[in-house]
């Protein structure tokens, strides 16, 4: 691990500034009602990073392949970006847009939940109707273990995780701004692997940031499961240093219990420690699509795949892509979720076409805000060697810097324009 100037990180990084933002739009497009199948069809379940990105470039590799998203929202919310939400730096509709833009491109999109995968019958369940498919792509993001703390499943709809950008993200920051001056905010931090971003240790950095501009006299606790901070590690020690009097750092403290009408929680060493605003992060799995169609592997929580294709190793013609899988050598960040969705458009194309699908290794950048106006970033490049992802390198900038800020915003709008434009 090394790190980078400035100028060396822009060049890596490869991010295109010119695009424009892409801003929340009205409920533009209805569903599309999906006829039955006349010929090539790739349906994708989950329209987020992962999802919407393949759906896309399917459509760019062959236009003739028929496409159908399936994905109950109908707006995107950004998960990069929303830590600034709670921190009050950027508002929720600033990361919301919609799917006007994948329309363009001729995917068809259902507003509706998928409820089950039939893969021997090679066709998705949404409610009463099926969709037949000729290659799956299945993008479910995490879903939730509340069972492992205990007390959390009968609170899971009071105490916020805010993990998935959107509602809780708005309803945690509120939570802040309404604590009196002089509160305690608890953040719990899961074991890994996890959903990132949104980063928990970015998200300590922007709460603290906010207590220590706003609410100077409160504090926040970390407890983090982790025995030591798992991304950019130096670089967050080093941030963490930037709040002595609003942040303490916790490793090695797993919650294990909460007791809401206490407002206390209690993490594996026996500590009970009290809060007056708590951001409980639950333990995570591949979403439930996943696990009910047993692309999950022997954990019961994350699906294996093909390095190259992203086909799932347990169920043919099916592809898994972004936070859900496990395996390879790669951070769940937004970045991974759109490069996975490329590559995997290409192999689903070329499969579909009779054709070798290329060996494509991924990229990644995760740009992590520490303050109002400060941002670092990571860098990893992969190559594929025996058919395997193979990280080659991993670059960090050498601290946090508003030219590395400035640099994020630029990522931010291009990769959203590739995304959804």
């Amino acid at each position: 691990m090394r790190t980078l100037s400035r100028r060396q990180f822009l060049r890596t990084s490869g991010t295109g500034l010119g695009l424009g933002l892409l801003t929340a739009g009205g409920l533009a497009g209805c569903a599309t009602t999906v006829g039955p199948k006349t010929g090539r069809r790739v349906v994708v379940i989950g329209g987020g990073w992962g999802g919407a990105t393949a759906a896309k470039y399917v459509r760019l590799a062959d236009p003739s392949i028929e496409v159908v998203l399936l994905e109950p929202n109908r707006q995107f919310v950004s998960c990069p970006f929303s830590n600034l939400v709670l921190s009050g730096v950027r508002s929720i509709e600033s990361i919301t847009m919609d799917y006007s833009g994948l329309r363009g491109h001729g995917v068809k999109i259902l507003h509706q939940e998928a409820t089950a995968i039939e893969p021997d019958k090679k066709r998705v369940r949404v409610g009463d109707d099926a969709i037949e498919y000729d290659r799956l792509i299945v993008s479910p993001g995490v879903d939730f273990q509340w069972e492992q703390v205990e007390g959390l499943p009968a609170a899971k709809d009071t105490v916020l995780h805010a993990w998935k950008a959107g509602p809780q993200t708005v309803a945690l920051a509120r939570q802040l701004q309404s604590m009196p001056d002089g509160g305690v905010v608890v953040m719990s931090v899961p074991l890994m692997a996890y959903r990132c971003p949104p980063g928990p240790y970015e998200r300590a950095c922007q709460i603290a940031w906010y207590l220590k501009t706003s609410k100077p006299r409160s504090k926040l606790l970390v407890l983090d499961a982790n025995k030591n901070i798992v991304s950019k590690t130096g670089l967050f020690q080093a941030a963490f240093k930037n709040y002595p009097n609003n942040l303490e750092y916790r490793p090695a403290s797993r919650v294990e219990k909460i007791d809401t009408s206490r407002r206390e929680v209690t993490t594996e060493i026996g500590d009970k420690v009290k809060y007056d605003v708590i951001n409980l992060i639950p333990p995570q799995r591949a979403g439930a699509i996943a696990v009910q169609a047993d692309l999950v592997g022997a954990d019961k929580r994350w699906c294996e795949v093909n390095h190259v294709t992203y086909e799932s190793v347990k169920q043919k013609n099916i592809h898994v892509i972004g936070d859900a899988t496990i395996g390879l050598p790669v951070p769940k960040s937004g970045t991974m979720a759109n490069s996975m969705g490329k590559i995997c458009a290409s192999a689903v194309v070329h499969l579909l076409n009779g054709k070798e699908p290329p060996q494509m290794p991924p990229v990644n950048v995760c740009y992590s805000w520490v303050s109002d106006k400060e941002a670092m970033a990571v860098i990893n490049s992969y190559r594929i060697a025996q058919g395997k992802v193979v990280m080659i390198e991993q670059k960090l900038t050498p601290g946090a810097s508003v030219a590395f800020a400035q640099n994020a915003e630029g990522w931010a709008r291009s990769i959203w324009s590739d995304i959804l434009g």
